[in-house]
């Protein structure tokens, strides 16, 4: 199997100022074709610490490709990098010297040396047409490595890849090809080390290969397969991501793109219900979450932020007595909001979140990033406390996702009620 590694190069993305999007596209059309990618550098706009880069690069992998520095500018130093890496002097091509020419007279520009740079070629190398830009890319196969280089704008990288790229590489990964495909399961209400100690063993298989990731209020397991064809990698997949939902249980929602409130609007619309949230802390993100579902409609009409405590008052008709007493970030609260949004607007559930999201306002009775969740269902009204860590963004999201977690688990457990 060939290997890979890719070097993005451009100062403008060590210093931050753009982010790299191309080197992921890369990553997964290569693992498409059973291409493995061991690394992946970035590297500033230096001759000398580029060359050493993709020396480097050659010394480890079959497959070399470097994105950026492509253009007229005296910048613009990947070409003559590969020249330098793989002795291949440059060669001014007069088909891209006629293409240069006339791409610029049409557009009434004046054709220059500098342009005319964008034509210099690596001797032996394939210039690859690009339909969006004046930079052509290159492949370059010389002592048993493959060296290509692709322009850095996205609309111009990504065509020239599948158009040009996937050709040259399909023809050359020979018989011994494969598909390498991944899929993600997502789980909520467990950490990474809880979750990793129950599927430790599954992590040591070479194929497929299980990675845990830890995301914000949320764990991905990544499962990885090679196999000869994508049906193959993903039935492998398949029955390693079965033997994950055994055992980690109902902590894992879904798969891949399924985000928790897709997992939450659905399982309402399996069930013909619907939900209805009255907010504090989180000022209409859990209503956003929600409405962001395409067909959310279905089962969530009413979401409303009572921020302040008038609104509290006014608008749920929490008496005063109560929040003066307990105060607003309380479980009492939590569960009056729910209750009372879900009579207000006759939906099935009633969903509250009422806290201190700081980074001012806690106290040591109620410190920064305790959250209260009610939920109310036909039957009865409970609340749950949370308290989460990070900054101001980070203690809401957090809230917004343990309320759609609390909702869904209600949810699993009703059904499995009435299945009974």
């Amino acid at each position: 199997m060939l290997s890979a590694e890719i070097v993005s190069i451009g100062t403008e993305l060590l210093l931050g100022q753009i982010t790299d999007t191309d080197a992921p596209f890369i990553s997964r059309r290569l693992s498409a074709l059973g291409i493995a990618v061991y690394h992946r550098t970035t590297v500033g706009d230096n001759r000398e610490r580029a060359l050493a880069t993709v020396l480097q690069a050659l010394s480890r992998a079959d497959v070399v490709i470097l994105i950026g520095g492509l253009g007229p500018t005296m910048d613009d130093l990947t070409r003559d990098i590969v020249a330098d890496a793989t002795a291949s002097p440059l060669v001014r091509d007069p088909a891209l010297v006629a293409h240069l020419t006339q791409w610029f007279a049409v557009k009434n520009y004046a054709i220059t040396d500098v342009i005319l740079r964008q034509a210099d070629v690596p001797t032996g190398a394939i210039p690859l047409p690009n339909a969006n830009g004046t930079a052509p890319g290159l492949f370059l196969e010389k002592e048993n490595k493959i060296v290509i280089a692709l322009p850095g704008p996205p609309n111009e990288l990504e065509p020239m890849f599948d158009a040009e790229v996937l050709p040259l590489l399909t023809t050359r990964t020979g018989t011994e090809s494969a598909v390498i495909q991944s899929r993600t399961v997502r789980v909520v209400g467990m950490g990474e080390s809880d979750a990793e100690a129950l599927i430790a063993d599954l992590m040591n298989d070479a194929n497929p290969t299980v990675a845990p990731y830890a995301k914000l209020a949320e764990v991905h397991l990544r499962v990885t397969s090679r196999a000869a064809t994508a049906l193959e990698a993903d039935a492998l997949n398949a029955e390693r991501a079965a033997i994950i939902r055994e055992r980690l249980g109902d902590v894992v929602y879904g798969e891949d793109d399924t985000t928790l409130e897709n997992a939450v609007v659905a399982l309402l619309k399996s069930r013909r219900e619907t939900v209805a949230v009255a907010e504090s802390c989180t000022g209409g993100m859990l209503a956003g979450r929600i409405t962001n579902v395409s067909g959310s409609s279905e089962v969530f009409g009413v979401g409303l932020v009572t921020y302040a405590n008038d609104a509290k008052i006014t608008l749920l008709q929490i008496p005063r007595a109560v929040i003066g007493g307990v105060g607003a970030v309380s479980p009492e609260v939590a569960k009056a909001m729910a209750s009372r949004v879900r009579e207000l607007s006759g939906a099935t559930y009633g969903l509250s979140t009422t806290g201190v999201a700081g980074p001012g306002g806690g106290s040591d009775a109620k410190p920064v990033g305790l959250v209260h969740i009610g939920l109310s269902t036909p039957t009865e009204t409970i609340s749950v406390e949370r308290y989460f860590p990070g900054g101001r963004a980070d203690v809401r999201y957090r809230a917004t996702q343990a309320a759609l977690d609390l909702l869904r688990r209600e949810l699993l457990k009703t059904g499995m009620a009435e299945r009974v």
